[in-house]
């Protein structure tokens, strides 16, 4: 039989966990929170923007530099870790900096381990706005994370995105793969799992987590927990309902932009008639008023003929 654990050991065994929950959380440092990911004001300017090393906006270089990696503004030379000595003096300014991030575009301390490891985890790496497809270097925004898909997202885009997240591409929330009902999405897919379906060859699940996308291996969610909604369109099949005689689709549509079209043309066609009425009218009174004082005698139209005249 194994021994039992003493009060001691039990007390060892939680630390280390919690030690190792600690360590793991300082590495997943929140995007938004990240120091080459912070907000920054321009000293020339005054305009908002993200850390960089020269303002987006206007190019000037800011007074107080902040590291992208351990977010320091002065150098205090507590540790030997610095490439550049200067003992007993505190730098600030260009004399901190030893680097310019090509990913994020922020300075990078004289310290050796934010000199050697920022470039390899740079969280803003591959950063590119899932909807207007533009990067660190093309404007001048923060970078943020989609808390569904987990995707990135410029400060234009983040809200409007966010708010039409959670939308199936498709019509029903059936399974892909079959036709039962799906229990499992993916957001970044945009699709629906079952329970069979959901288990992929190629992608492994871990222990207590939820089983990840065979398309993408992007980890699912419950679709019960979710504000998942279906695909809407404004045109085309889905906007003609079903009538008496059956007809409905695609059909029903062209049947009812026609039908309002004949009535538009019926309603014009009726308004120039009347138009053209009442325009014919105004134009004889017009004229017998004009000519009515005129005494032309005896005419042709009056009914008099020249014999009448030669008999007189």
């Amino acid at each position: 039989m194994p021994k039992k654990k003493t009060g001691a050991r039990k007390k060892a065994e939680s630390r280390k966990e919690r030690e190792k929950q600690i360590r793991a959380s300082r590495g997943n440092i929140d995007l938004a929170k990240h120091p080459c990911n912070a907000s920054m004001e321009c000293d020339k300017c005054q305009r908002r923007q993200k850390n960089r090393a020269f303002c987006y906006f206007c190019s000037s270089v800011q007074k107080l530099p902040i590291c992208a990696q351990c977010g320091k503004t002065k150098c205090m030379m507590k540790s030997s870790d610095c490439v550049i000595k200067h003992a007993g003096v505190y730098s600030t300014g260009l004399a901190m900096v030893g680097a310019i991030c090509d990913f994020c575009e922020a300075w990078v301390c004289h310290g050796r381990k934010c000199l050697s490891t920022h470039a390899c985890i740079c969280p803003l790496a591959d950063a590119e706005c899932i909807e207007c497809e533009r990067g660190v270097w093309d404007h001048g925004g923060r970078i943020f994370s989609c808390c569904f898909c987990h995707n990135f997202l410029c400060e234009d885009d983040q809200f409007e995105h966010q708010a039409s997240c959670q939308v199936l591409e498709a019509e029903t929330f059936k399974c892909v793969s079959c036709n039962r009902l799906g229990q499992h999405s993916c957001l970044r897919c945009k699709a629906c799992f079952c329970d069979d379906h959901a288990r992929s060859k190629v992608f492994k699940q871990e222990k207590g987590r939820e089983p990840p996308c065979p398309k993408c291996g992007h980890e699912t969610q419950q679709t019960k927990d979710l504000s998942m909604s279906t695909r809407s369109l404004r045109f085309g099949r889905q906007t003609g309902g079903e009538e008496a005689d059956g007809a409905s689709g695609y059909d029903a549509y062209w049947k009812n932009l026609s039908a309002g079209k004949d009535d538009d043309y019926e309603a014009e066609d009726d308004d120039e008639d009347e138009e053209e009425e009442e325009g014919g009218r105004d134009s004889e009174t017009e004229a017998t008023s004009m000519f009515g004082h005129l005494n032309l005698g005896r005419t042709y139209a009056s009914g008099y003929a020249h014999y009448e005249e030669a008999d007189d």
